[in-house]
């Protein structure tokens, strides 16, 4: 009779807690099986992107621009790029909304887990961040400025270990919101299919999201577009970094910091999660960089000690933390519902 009430309560219980279930076995798919090592679909979609964008990108390149590095706003050109970018992004949203949304409740949080976990990548990230940490820790330059490169935009031929040690933390803060909270937060908000959405627009915006000859009219869709759907989910995640502050005194310094230095840094988003996460660390980010040939001055985002070498790892804990925080809360609200 005990068992037989048992499995009843569960079958009325788990359905109810399908978000919750969701983002718990996605993050338990990503830890035990890690990303994908072969025929990622974002290999593929970028791939697709790169021959959408040879085809329609009519920029055009003078010697006097390629000179003098002028930027000119092309309105065609910046309308083509919408359109690829509309291409690109919108058909395998729409496709798994109408067929793939209306599955029985279990076989509905394995298809939307699965989904989930291609998009987080949290373990990607820590084995990313581990390809420059090891290297760093035996003073092997060469080979942590070789996957210094994979994870920004700037050129990194001459880095320093303190400089590559800011890149890569500033890229695990920064990705930790990308590909980490913001896919499970939008998930939260639309299910699998916004989760697609979103993962697509942000992959177009690190492809063509940059104020070059090449992007700058092409791109800016997808760089707006990116800002906008990231504006929610980046406060979001600068909660949840900065809800793991040891003290109240750290954790309102981590909000304020984020609001004051954040608005000012190159990427409003990404200003924001860093300055909070960087608080928290009790570490600065910011500063000097090179991008495409062009010395960038960044805001400082954070305060307290100059950045270190095992503020590597400590940045992928606390994107970490910042996920298992989130499923804890969706959990906990939904019992609260519940009863």
């Amino acid at each position: 009779m005990l068992a037989n009430d048992f499995i009843s309560w569960l079958l009325i219980y788990l359905p109810s807690c399908s978000i919750g279930l969701t983002l718990l076995l996605a993050l338990l798919l990503d830890k035990f099986l890690g990303e994908a090592r072969q025929y990622h679909y974002l290999v593929g979609f970028g791939w697709l992107a790169q021959q959408c964008e040879k085809r329609l990108n009519i920029y055009t390149q003078s010697k006097a621009d390629n000179n003098s590095q002028v930027l000119v706003f092309n309105n065609k050109n910046a309308a083509l790029g919408a359109l690829s970018w509309a291409l690109l992004v919108l058909p395998l949203p729409l496709l798994y909304f109408f067929y793939l949304n209306d599955l029985v409740w279990y076989w509905q949080i394995l298809c939307d887990a699965s989904v989930l976990y291609l998009a987080i990548g949290l373990n990607s990230l820590h084995q990313h961040a581990m390809q420059v940490y090891k290297p760093l820790n035996v003073n092997n330059l060469t080979e942590a400025r070789h996957f210094t490169g994979y994870l920004v935009s700037r050129e990194t031929s001459t880095l320093t270990p303190d400089e590559m040690s800011r890149a890569t933390v500033e890229s695990m803060l920064e990705n930790g919101h990308d590909s980490v909270i913001a896919s499970m937060i939008y998930f939260i908000i639309g299910g699998a299919p916004l989760v697609i959405f979103h993962r697509f627009a942000n992959t177009l915006d690190a492809m063509w999201g940059y104020r070059t000859l090449q992007f700058n009219s092409f791109g800016f869709a997808s760089a707006r577009l990116d800002d906008l759907l990231g504006f929610f989910s980046a406060k979001v995640c600068t909660l949840l970094y900065a809800m793991q502050s040891k003290t109240f005194k750290v954790f309102t310094k981590a909000l304020k910091n984020s609001a004051s230095q954040g608005n000012q840094y190159k990427s409003h988003n990404g200003g924001w999660v860093m300055a909070a996460g960087a608080t928290v660390m009790n570490i600065k980010l910011g500063g000097s960089a090179s991008y495409h040939g062009k010395l960038v001055e960044s805001v400082t985002l954070g305060c307290g000690n100059k950045i270190e070498i095992e503020d590597i790892p400590n940045s992928v804990l606390l994107v970490k933390r910042a996920a298992i925080l989130l499923t804890l809360i969706v959990m906990l609200l939904t019992f609260m519902w519940l009863y």
